[in-house]
This record gives structure tokens, C-alpha cells and sequence, in this order.
């Protein structure tokens, strides 16, 4: 006997589908729309990277939990509680170009005769 998908899974799998709607819609924007919707999925508190940073700290506490009954290797927690710990790291890194990102949201769709001047790809990053 088949069991029903449970709701939490279902739910997973949608997002999952929107993510990837969000992703197609992203790349066809124009630069101030794109920005727009780049500031809100980056945002710490309220956006999905955010929110993904949540989950995967909370897949951590579980399997923390589970790895202390036996249930799971420690490993499992570990690498959920790194993978937790960089995500983190990188939404407070992005976190430092809201300002510009939301100054090109703000723009018209319609830019000026000159356009911007092209920035170098390579910058140093630091850590």
C-alpha cells in the first residue's frame, strides 16, 4: 500500500517549482524589475535566502537530535551545521550591496543616453 505524500513534502517540491518559475522570470526582467526581485530573495529576514539560511539551521537542530539517538550519522549534522554557518556568512556578505542593488531598482525602466560605465569583473574578495 502506497502512502500520500506528506504535506510538508509537497510543499517542499512547489517551492521548488516557484523558485525555478522566479528564476526563469528573473533573467527576461529589465534591470530595474530584476534588481527589485534580486533585493527581496536576498533579504535576511524576509527573502528566501533568508529563509533557506532558517531551514537548513533548523535541518541542523534536527539532525543533531537524531544523530544523538543513533538515528543519523554525525556527519549529517555537521555538514547541515557548516552549510548553515556559510549561508550565513554569505547573506551578510550580500547583504552589503543592498544599498546599490535597490538605487538600480529604483531607476525607470527607461535609462538615459549614456549608459553606465562598464565595472571590472575582478575584484578582491575578503574573508
Amino acid at each position: 500500500m502506497s502512502y500520500p505524500t506528506p504535506y510538508p513534502v509537497r510543499l517542499a517540491d512547489e517551492i521548488t517549482r516557484q523558485l525555478g518559475q522566479l528564476a526563469d522570470h528573473l533573467s527576461q526582467l529589465p534591470l530595474p524589475q530584476a534588481a527589485q526581485v534580486i533585493v527581496r530573495v536576498l533579504d535576511p529576514d524576509t527573502g528566501v535566502l533568508g529563509g533557506v539560511t532558517h531551514l537548513v539551521a533548523t535541518g541542523s537542530v534536527f539532525a543533531k537530535d537524531q544523530a544523538e539517538r543513533g538515528a543519523l550519522p554525525a556527519e549529517v549534522w555537521l555538514a547541515l551545521g557548516r552549510a548553515s554557518n556559510e549561508l550565513g556568512d554569505i547573506t551578510l556578505d550580500l547583504d552589503e550591496h543592498k544599498d546599490a542593488l535597490q538605487r538600480v531598482g529604483a531607476q525607470p525602466a527607461t535609462t538615459a543616453a549614456k549608459p553606465p560605465a562598464p565595472a571590472p569583473l575582478v575584484v578582491r574578495r575578503r574573508r
